[in-house]
């Protein structure tokens, strides 16, 4: 029998391809990376690289997209973020260019990653490294002390990343609950550095969070392996390291988008519409005995999510998910200058583009390009048609990117569910249309669907089932209500 890394493997090559994606590079894209060099142009670059720059991400990360770095400001707090320029190695309409396009995003699996671009160029050309001069473009912000962005400009720049760090180990140290790891003493005046850091992120999140951005705590979770072997699947936690690089992203892409604005170019925003599903938001909040608006209002949601996580903790990651899949996905659609699009109900923001991971998503790359076309002057390089099915061709992959994603996570969870049929488990209910009601439980973290006793189940429900079959190959779960 073949083992669970290499079946999962197999599983998501043909996930990939039954999706619509192109699972490996084509030949003249391998050819285009053979010969391509790093960039050293130092034409119309602020040379940055001597700042305290420094990567936050994943344990396991190797395609960084962006470095950060703060500075005092009067009685403001400067934060630089500085995203890789993968533009500059990656022409528009090359092989690898037409390769992301088609793609529109990095699949990241439980047995492997499908890279948007090829990891000579994402895990090293125009991966912001350690140690390495990279070509990058700088999102330059000053946050005043009541955590609004008084000023924002974009340029470029030569940087270099001091040093590679991880969510765990730095968001431990935040909270306290550890020593600095050996990584961060290494590079002088780097951990008072992240601590004005930290608190520049901790003003950001407090004002959006006074406008009305919502308090989400959703658990995804991750196998893991012991050799090539599923052994469980944990629960993925977020920290004040996570949160402060979320902070930092939320504010560059805001400053971004009105960057861009300003410069009367037509833009690819991200959105979340008003939820359709209201009134189900609204029951839910009825069953704690908070009422909510009869029309959608964030922040009338904002405080009531914030009172349940003070309440209720421990069951606070099942209500944020049964609020995250009643608000709906998000989508990429084009916002011309002088005609708003409607914002981001979750973030509650309205100007919103994504541009802070040029590695991995193809409408950061676009936008990248925007963001150079107006620096130097130049027209857009995108009509407003070609944007649109840009928009429209990302919001379609990233449905069937997660779609993978979940395939492969639900057949690792079936392998390790296997042998636990007619178990009971307390879970929330997911998902519930004419199409199926799936129900998420807790240990080990899965969703499968309700095939008996489903009747009168509705997304957000706390319900017991038994498991009743499992089917690794199709990523199949089955219960009953017990």
């Amino acid at each position: 029998m073949p083992s669970s890394r290499s079946f999962l493997k197999d599983i998501a090559w043909q996930a990939m391809r039954d999706r619509g994606f192109e699972p490996d590079y084509p030949a003249d894209a391998v050819a285009q990376v053979k010969s391509t060099a790093p960039s050293t142009s130092t034409d119309g670059r602020r040379d940055l690289r001597d700042l305290l720059w420094c990567s936050i991400d994943n344990d396991d990360s190797r395609d960084l997209d962006q470095l950060t770095v703060a500075e005092r400001r009067g009685d403001g707090i400067g934060v630089l973020v500085a995203i890789a320029d993968v533009d500059a190695l990656v022409p528009r309409h090359s092989p690898v260019d037409r390769h992301a396009a088609t793609n529109t995003t990095s699949v990241y699996t439980a047995a492997d990653v499908f890279a948007m671009l090829p990891e000579e160029l994402s895990t090293d050309l125009t991966s912001l490294n350690p140690g390495v001069d990279r070509a990058a473009v700088v999102v330059d912000m000053t946050v005043s002390p009541d955590g609004e962005v008084a000023g924002a400009e974009v340029y470029l720049a030569n940087v270099r990343n001091q040093v590679q760090l991880a969510y765990p180990a730095i968001g431990a140290w935040l909270e306290g609950d550890a020593a600095a790891p050996e990584a961060l003493t290494r590079v002088s005046g780097l951990a008072e550095n992240l601590q004005l850091q930290a608190s520049a992120a901790g003003a950001l999140k407090e004002s959006r969070h006074r406008h009305g951005a919502l308090t989400l705590d959703t658990a995804e979770g991750r196998p893991v392996f012991a050799g090539d072997e599923v052994r469980d699947i944990a629960v993925q936690q977020r920290s004040r390291a996570s949160e402060l690089i979320e902070d930092f992203m939320i504010a560059a892409n805001s400053s971004v988008a009105r960057f861009l604005e300003r410069h009367g170019f037509c833009s690819v925003r991200r959105i979340v519409r008003i939820p359709e599903r209201w009134p189900r938001i609204a029951a839910l909040a009825a069953e704690t005995g908070t009422p909510l608006p009869d029309t959608p209002d964030h922040v009338a949601l904002e405080q009531w999510l914030r009172a349940q996580k003070a309440k209720e903790p421990s069951q606070f990651a099942e209500l944020s998910l049964s609020v995250v899949k009643l608000l709906g996905r998000g989508e990429y659609v084009v916002e011309p200058p002088d005609d708003p699009v409607p914002d981001h109900f979750g973030l509650a923001v309205d100007d919103y583009a994504h541009s802070t991971a040029p590695n991995r998503r193809f409408a950061d790359l676009v936008t990248q390009r925007l963001v150079k076309a107006a620096l130097a002057g130049r027209r857009t390089p995108y009509p407003d048609d070609e944007l649109a099915a840009i928009a429209a061709r990302c919001s379609e992959r990233e449905d069937a990117a997660n779609r993978v994603e979940r395939q492969v996570r639900k057949a690792a969870a079936a392998m390790l569910l296997a042998p636990r049929r007619g178990e009971e488990f307390e879970g929330v209910v997911t998902g519930a249309s004419p199409k199926g009601t799936w129900v998420k439980i807790r240990r080990p973290l899965a969703e499968g669907r309700v095939e008996r006793g489903f009747k009168g189940l509705e997304v957000g429900d706390r319900v017991r089932v038994r498991l009743i079959s499992t089917d690794p190959r199709r990523g199949f779960i089955d219960f009953e209500r017990a």
